[in-house]
C-alpha cells in the first residue's frame, strides 16, 4: 500500500536526533504513525485530569485507513481541531495515545519497533494491531452522553 504521509527523503533515524522544533514541516509530519487514535474522542477526568480513551471517532476519520479524510479543510469542519506543532506539544501530549511517536519524543522515549519511521512499511502499525483500523463508531452514531459506554483500553 502506498503510504499517505510522505516519508521520501528525510534525515536517517533524525528522531533520535533533532528536537522536534528542529524538524522540518516534513520531518514532523512524517512522526506520525497512521494509528487513527488521536482522531478518537477523549474523556477527560475533570478533578483527577486522567485521560479515558473512547471508540467513538471524529466524524473525519476513515475507519479502514485511519487517516482524516478531509485533512487539509478539516477545521472548516471541525473548528476544535487540534494542529499539533513543536510549540504546543508541551500542552497536548498529556491525552495523547501512549504510543504516539509526538508523545513518545515528548517523553524522551524511543518510537516502537512497528511505526513506519523504522519499518519503512505504512502498514506495520496495522499488522502491529495498534492501529484503530475496523475498531471505531462515527461519533454522529453515538450521542455524547454515552461516549463513556465506548471506553477502551488502548491497543498497544
Amino acid at each position: 500500500m502506498t503510504d499517505p504521509i510522505d516519508r521520501s527523503g528525510l534525515r536517517e533515524r533524525y528522531w533520535e536526533t533533532q528536537r522536534p522544533d528542529r524538524m522540518t514541516q516534513k520531518e514532523w509530519e512524517a512522526l506520525c504513525d497512521g494509528c487513527g487514535k488521536c482522531c478518537l474522542n477523549k474523556l477527560e477526568d475533570e478533578d483527577s485530569g486522567e485521560v479515558a480513551l473512547t471508540r467513538v471517532a471524529c466524524r473525519l476519520l476513515d475507519d479502514e485507513s485511519c487517516k482524516c479524510s478531509q485533512y487539509p479543510i478539516r477545521h472548516q469542519f471541525v473548528p476544535e481541531c487540534i494542529v499539533l506543532s513543536p510549540k504546543n506539544l508541551d500542552q497536548h501530549a498529556y491525552w495523547m495515545p501512549q504510543t504516539c511517536a509526538y508523545r513518545l519524543i515528548w517523553e524522551g522515549k524511543p518510537l516502537y519497533e512497528w511505526h513506519p519511521l523504522i519499518t519503512g512499511d505504512p502498514e506495520s502499525v496495522h499488522r502491529a494491531g495498534v492501529s484503530m483500523r475496523g475498531r471505531t463508531v462515527p461519533e454522529f452514531e453515538v450521542h455524547e452522553d454515552e461516549w463513556e459506554n465506548h471506553i477502551i483500553e488502548e491497543p498497544i
